[in-house]
């Protein structure tokens, strides 16, 4: 319970106002004050003290201030002190009804919009329903965190790595076996059907060999010798030769060959040859068999020659230097051996061989009857040359193998789709990227928030149905609440269809407003269509504020706890409403702990006030002070005066006694004082702005008439009471102050106007 404002310090008309400390607050509390006193500063203050919105009073600072606003409010054995821009304890059970109030939930200006929507939804479903709401909005904000979250992770998987895939196609990718030579392979393909020309264009390859030595032939031919011929003749032939000097056997060769037709002479000194040993010798060195082994070494080194010479191993080299650039070719398209030969070893091998060879060879051709063994080193270096030979064979007849695949990539390059085989590799690319560390980690990060998210949504699904099956339960009933409230207010219209809207922004609350049973939107669809803007007059919608506000507490599961803070509820108002707002009031007062009621309004404020007991009951009125606002203690029952009252009191105490009286006004009083009984006596015959002397003649002309509402003796009687009481008004008399007074007649004419207006 608020017990009193004890300090009110820099804001709105407050300067420094601590009088209300010694103005304590009853269980109902009526504060008085003219527009611009500070009342609505008060309510505002209190809205702070439930809320703890500092911004309430601080953009309230007076701005002659030095100092920033103080306030203390008195409470049960304790005091809520806000100082440096925060209270020292809230009291959240304090309600209020204000122009914040109606703006903030029902409608500013002349239209409804979301945040009224969303703020009425909060009204509707209370305290619990506000529970459930904020569980479904914790489970909105993490899914919105979620998708942050999992937008900042699809940015780590960029479109560059993933291609045309979604994050979700990408992370779902599964491993894939031989994924490496799977790519390899798309990429020799594509490689092959962007270079199709080349491909068809390339050959495939042909076979590269080196010439062995046949060593069995060539050591057969080193073992050829001459049957016949003894050791000691080719002993002294090889002598004579010797001493012949250079070119002496093939001397003594054409020699004998010239013997044929020279008989027994010397065919070049024309001497007997009879008797000569030599000549035997020589017959038996030059005959066909010898001839014939000669030319069988002759030819073996020819052969030798021929296959071993410059231009095989040039050739050969060339052959190398082709077969390694169409190695290098058809390597990007398939797997291609090393093809790396040493051709400057290869060659020095087999130079090395020929050379031992043709050594051992030209041996046996100057001596062809000799048997001349095959050197070690020979041998040696033709084994070695024949390794690389083999090594070579081995190259070569696998290259020959691949032409094979190389007529398959001939035949798939020329007949290829080349977006068919980019496409390929791309999404083999993909696979690539997905099991690279970075993206996998990239994709266990995104795949499990998104899992998180599903399980967040999952809790915002019961969430969702948990609000739902309440709202179910309370909207129905909060909309018979208001349209009961809007009955008593005596309202043309009515609300239906209440319901709760879920939008990215929150929860809200729609209604149409029927009158006459016909719908109206709060928004209409043309700007010239009826709307809540144009079917409600300004006291209707102030009447709807106050339903929703009253519907609202009686739904308030804490309604006992509550400090109820009413400011000037009679906007707009007509009489009904009025007398409706104050019944529901006293009505509220017997259901919560406080009710504070504010207005400018005396009327209003005076029926509150009879309706109340004296001990439930307390009154302070705002009045200005030096330029400030202040507090005093209002004492209502003499406000609540009215004018009519003090002329009849005056016209009493004349009658009783007229010492100290001013005559004069007693007279002046008569008059009024008929019309005020005639509006409430004959409020049909007699409005508002009539004259007495037109009523007076519609009386007499209805006389004997069925029509008739006033009898003869009293149309006399009020005939002669407003003569007199127009010798006293102004605009009956313009000499009216000076008209003298007779005692005795002014107390005859008063104790007349007296009774005449008793009548029943």
């Amino acid at each position: 319970m608020v017990q009193s404002f004890r300090l009110l310090q820099n804001v709105g008309q407050f300067d420094n106002v601590s009088a209300g400390a010694h103005l304590p607050l009853a269980r109902f509390a009526l504060f008085y004050a003219e527009n611009g006193r500070g009342k609505t500063t008060l309510a505002a203050v209190l809205r702070s003290l439930a809320s703890g919105n500092a911004n309430l009073i601080l953009e309230r600072r007076r701005l002659t201030a030095a100092h920033p606003p103080q306030v203390v409010i008195g409470l049960p054995g304790d005091t809520a002190v806000f100082e440096n821009g925060r209270w020292s304890q809230l009291v959240p059970d304090i309600v209020v009804f204000d122009d914040r109030f109606v703006s903030e939930n029902v409608y500013s200006g002349m239209s409804v919009d979301a945040a009224h929507r969303q703020k009425l939804h909060e009204l509707i479903i209370g305290a619990q329903g506000l529970s459930l709401n904020n569980n479904l909005q914790v489970e909105i904000t993490r899914i919105e965190q979620h998708n942050r979250q999992l937008a900042s992770s699809a940015e780590a998987i960029s479109a560059d790595i993933r291609g045309r895939l979604t994050v979700d196609q990408f992370c779902a990718l599964e491993p894939r076996d031989n994924l490496t030579e799977q790519i390899q392979e798309a990429e020799r393909n594509l490689a092959a059907a962007r270079s199709a020309r080349e491909v068809a264009q390339q050959s495939v390859f042909a076979a590269v060999t080196l010439p062995r030595f046949d060593l069995e032939a060539i050591e057969r031919v080193l073992a050829l010798g001459l049957a016949g011929l003894e050791n000691l003749a080719t002993e002294r032939l090889d002598e004579h030769f010797a001493a012949l000097g250079e070119g002496g056997e093939a001397w003594v060769e054409d020699g004998m060959n010239r013997m044929g037709h020279l008989s027994d002479e010397c065919p070049f000194c024309a001497q007997p040859l009879a008797g000569s040993t030599l000549i035997e010798h020589y017959q038996a060195y030059f005959s066909d068999g010898y001839t014939r082994l000669k030319r069988d070494i002759s030819d073996a080194m020819m052969i030798v020659g021929r296959h071993h010479n410059g231009d095989a191993k040039a050739a050969f080299e060339r052959s190398v230097r082709v077969l390694g650039e169409q190695a290098a070719f058809w390597s990007r398209f398939m797997e291609m051996p090393d093809t790396t030969l040493d051709t400057a070893r290869i060659v020095r091998l087999w130079n090395a061989a020929h050379e031992a060879v043709f050594l051992c060879l030209s041996a046996k051709s100057e001596q062809p009857l000799e048997m001349i063994p095959l050197s070690e080193d020979a041998r040696s270096a033709v084994e070695a040359y024949h390794t690389t030979c083999a090594t070579l064979d081995d190259l070569s007849a696998r290259l020959i193998e691949l032409n094979t695949n190389i007529l398959l990539v001939k035949e798939r390059s020329a007949a290829a789709n080349l977006a068919t085989l980019s496409e390929d590799l791309a999404i083999l690319r993909r696979h690539e990227a997905r099991i690279m560390p970075a993206m996998d980690a990239a994709c266990t990060a995104y795949l499990d928030e998104k899992a998180a998210k599903a399980s967040t949504e999952t809790a915002r699904a019961a969430a969702r149905a948990a609000l739902d099956n309440y709202r179910d339960r309370v909207f129905p009933a909060y909309e018979t609440a208001i349209n009961a409230y809007l009955q008593r207010f005596n309202a043309g219209f009515r609300l239906a269809n209440i319901a709760s809207v879920n939008n990215r922004s929150g929860s809200a609350a729609n209604y149409a407003v029927t009158i006459d049973r016909q719908a109206v939107p709060l928004v209409p669809a043309n700007d010239t269509d009826p709307g809540f803007h144009t079917v409600l007059s300004a006291g209707d919608r102030n009447a709807l504020a106050l339903a929703f506000f009253f519907a609202s507490l009686d739904r308030d599961p804490r309604l006992a706890q509550k400090i109820v803070v009413i400011d000037d509820p009679m906007t707009s108002l007509d009489e009904h409403r009025s007398l409706t707002t104050v019944r529901e009031i006293v009505r509220l007062l017997g259901n919560v702990q406080q009710v504070i009621v504010m207005s400018h309004s005396k009327p209003f404020l005076y029926n509150l006030w009879e309706e109340t007991r004296p001990g439930d009951r307390s009154a302070l009125k705002v009045v200005r002070d030096h330029g400030s606002s202040t507090l005093v203690s209002w004492n209502v029952s003499q406000d609540n005066v009215t004018e009519h009252d003090r002329r009849h009191a005056l016209i009493e105490q004349f009658i009783r006694s007229s010492v100290g009286i001013d005559e004069r006004e007693v007279a002046a009083a008569i008059r009024p004082k008929l019309e005020a009984f005639l509006r409430v006596a004959y409020p049909t015959h007699f409005p508002a702005a009539t004259l007495l002397g037109p009523f007076i003649g519609a009386a007499r002309q209805r006389l004997g008439t069925p029509d008739e509402f006033m009898n003869v003796a009293d149309v006399n009687e009020l005939e002669a009471l407003k003569d007199y009481g127009n010798l006293f008004h102004h605009d009956t008399n313009p000499a009216w102050q000076t008209v003298a007074i007779n005692d005795q007649q002014l107390l005859d004419f008063s104790q007349r106007t007296i009774r005449f207006t008793r009548r029943s």
